[in-house]
């Protein structure tokens, strides 16, 4: 749970996972369940966990784990079916209900404006952050705007990792800032 990288191509998950990150997550926007498993297949001997971005079909076929948002379709089945299931959150009561719900794991954000997600919604920051992660039995992954220079701020305020997208090409360092905050 402590490093997530979300990637889109096979280099940059190898890349994540050489580098430390210990979840790579599949994030492949407006692909098909089947580019998705292709994807994932070539992946198989990857360092890491990997995570399939709302696609539960391609999660399902793969055997990993499926991170969704509060308004996608599936969670009552990954459940079902026994997977890692991330939900998106940014508020206590939506942590609370995810946990309820099944969720294994949380992702908690955005702490900061991020220019990866422009739809994202308003930043929670370090004490929203802090209170998700007080509301839940469950690990809390931070995620939104985080780089090298913040992500330990996120670890001392709760947060088990730190997802990461446009910071993925500095895997190694933050593996480090988050090591040294644990």
């Amino acid at each position: 749970m402590r490093l997530h990288a979300l990637v889109s191509d096979a280099a940059s998950a190898r890349a994540a996972a050489a580098g430390g990150a210990t979840v790579v997550q599949l994030r492949l926007k407006g692909a098909s369940t089947a580019e998705v498993v292709e994807l994932g297949r070539s992946l198989r001997d990857l360092e890491a966990e990997l995570v399939v971005n709302d696609d539960l079909d391609a999660a399902l076929e793969l055997g990993c784990g499926v991170h969704l948002g509060q308004t996608d379709p599936g969670i009552e089945r990954a459940r079902e079916a026994g997977i890692a299931l991330g939900i998106s959150v940014a508020k206590r009561r939506e942590a609370a209900v995810a946990e309820f719900s099944g969720a294994t794991y949380l992702g908690a954000g955005p702490i900061w404006e991020t220019p990866s997600k422009p739809d994202a919604g308003v930043p929670i920051g370090l004490d929203g952050l802090r209170d998700v992660c007080l509301s839940v039995s469950i690990p809390v992954v931070a995620i939104g705007g985080i780089d090298s220079s913040n992500a330990a701020d996120c670890i001392r305020a709760g947060a088990a990792g730190v997802a990461v997208i446009r910071a993925a090409a500095e895997i190694e360092a933050l593996r480090a800032a988050v090591d040294a905050a644990l």
